[in-house]
This record gives structure tokens, C-alpha cells and sequence, in this order.
């Protein structure tokens, strides 16, 4: 497949379905030097977004986090990204939705004057893992760490929080990995570079209190879906020294959905049965 700057099709800008190859921002775009973005990653399952509001409403709510507010409403970004899936012929796709502080009178770390600016691109993706959906993901472990909410605010799906992603799964794809985890500035275990986890220990799951990353869509559906099925969930803070005691893991995310995991660094988990129902459950949730 082509590299994405070039690519057909069109990607929604500000109101216009712009061509594909066409879409671009000036050099002095203000995220590109200072990080001034937000964005979602969605799926469309059969012409449909799953959880579409919800995560419109979190790109607003991550906007104002960032003292960004972003000039569109939610109904407003929910008929954009229609319009685009439409305009693009496409019913099953990832959809990327980006805010983003435009070129303006200020070039500085302070840019208040500068336009927000919104963009929405869609295009046809397959799992995220590839094959880890059915034998498991390998994780590396990170040596970065998920900062403190006191130094950014952790519950925005801001674009400048991920560089130490970027960076922790570079290393791990080195080592053969799929991806990495990561532990929080405190030590406790936190979360995979752009997905949720989740454990598992006697029949009980348990999986990272979302106080210092992002709470992910996909992870708050999932929980809800396990306490339908009447199994425990613990969400509290896990220690290093724990993952030798659980028995199955996986990870969520829009992107990643329910994928297994196989090991993390020496850690081994089997893909077991309710890992497989929990993918399994998910798959069918996000068809109806």
C-alpha cells in the first residue's frame, strides 16, 4: 500500500473534502513545533462508528484540557466523519480525527491567537497485531514511564503524550516484540504503548487504575461487558513483582480491540478461554 501522503481519496478539512494528496499545513503549523494536537482513533464496522459520540466528546474534552477549545460541536463531528466514510465509499475502516493549532500571527510556545483547526482522514486497516490476535503479542517492557497527571493532563488523547510511545515500541519491535509496556512514574504497571491491559488470576480480572493514562473507550467497554458476564474486575494499582502470577492477559484499544498477549519481557501467559471469549464477545458487540 502507498505511503499515507499518497494515497486517493479525500480527507475532510475544516469543512471541506479536500484530495487526499492534497491535504497539508503549512510548515509553521503550530503542532508541528510545540505538540498543540489532539486526536481520536475509531473504528466503522459495517457502515457504522462504534461509539462515535463518545469519542467526539472526548476529542472536545482533550481540546479543553490542552486550553485548546475546539470550534466544532459533537453533532457537528460525527456528520464530518460520516461524510468522509461516505465520500471514501467506505463502510469498514479506521477513522482519524485530529485537532490540531494551526499557522498564525504567534510562532511561540504561546499561540492563543492561532486557529484551531479540525481534520478527519479514513482508511481501510486490519488488525493492529497482525497475527497476535490468535497466538498472542510479545511485549517488551519499557523504559519509559507513563508522567505524573501533575505534569500533563494524562486523560487527554493528546499527540505529545505519545513520543515516549513511539519511542518504547521502536525498541521493542528491535527486539522482535509487537510492542511495549509501560509502567507509571510511580512503578506501578500501567499500560501498553497505545492500549489498555488487562490480567487475569483465578477466574478474577484485573487491570491498571486509569489515574495516570489515558481510560480508553475500548477499556471501559470491555470492563462493562466482563461485569455482564458476572466476572470480577479489580481495577487498582498492579506491582511489578504481580505479572508472574496472573494467567492470561490482553490488551484494548480501538486500534488493537482484544488482542492476547503471549509474554511480556520473561512473563509467559497462555491465550485462554476467557481471553477468547472476551475477543470473541467484543467482535460481536461492535456489529450490531
Amino acid at each position: 500500500m502507498a505511503g499515507y501522503d499518497d494515497r486517493d481519496g479525500l480527507i475532510w478539512m475544516d469543512g471541506k473534502l479536500v484530495e487526499w494528496r492534497s491535504a497539508n499545513v503549512h510548515i509553521l503549523t503550530h503542532a508541528l513545533h510545540y505538540a498543540s494536537a489532539v486526536f481520536e482513533g475509531e473504528r466503522c464496522y459495517n457502515g457504522k462508528i462504534f461509539k462515535s459520540t463518545e469519542h467526539s466528546q472526548r476529542l472536545l474534552y482533550s481540546g479543553e484540557l490542552l486550553d485548546m477549545p475546539i470550534p466544532y460541536t459533537v453533532e457537528e463531528i460525527n456528520a464530518a466523519k460520516d461524510l468522509t466514510l461516505k465520500a471514501n465509499g467506505l463502510t469498514d475502516a479506521y477513522v482519524r480525527a485530529l485537532a490540531y493549532r494551526g499557522a498564525g500571527d504567534e510562532m511561540g510556545v504561546a499561540a492563543s491567537a492561532n486557529p484551531v483547526k479540525l481534520a478527519i482522514a479514513v482508511w481501510t486497516w486490519g488488525a493492529y497485531y497482525g497475527d497476535a490476535k490468535f497466538k498472542g503479542a510479545k511485549l517488551d517492557i519499557s523504559k519509559w514511564k507513563r508522567p505524573s497527571p501533575e505534569t500533563i493532563p494524562s486523560a487527554a488523547k493528546a499527540s505529545g503524550l505519545y513520543m515516549i510511545c513511539t519511542m518504547s515500541k521502536h525498541a521493542a519491535m528491535a527486539k522482535g516484540c509487537s510492542d511495549a509496556m509501560m509502567f507509571d512514574y510511580r512503578g506501578y504497571v500501567a499500560e501498553a504503548t497505545g492500549a489498555n491491559i488487562f490480567f487475569v488470576k483465578n477466574g478474577e480480572v484485573h487491570t491498571p487504575k486509569a489515574d495516570a493514562f489515558l481510560n480508553g473507550i475500548t477499556r471501559q467497554t470491555v470492563i462493562g461487558m466482563l461485569r455482564d458476564m458476572q466476572i470480577v474486575v479489580h481495577e487498582r494499582h498492579i506491582m511489578p513483582e504481580e505479572l508472574e502470577g496472573f494467567e492470561q492477559c490482553w490488551l484494548t484499544g480501538t486500534a488493537a480491540e482484544v488482542t492476547p498477549v503471549g509474554s511480556i519481557g520473561p512473563y509467559n501467559f497462555e491465550v485462554g478461554e476467557l481471553t477468547r471469549r472476551v475477543s470473541t464477545e467484543y467482535e460481536k458487540l461492535v456489529r450490531l
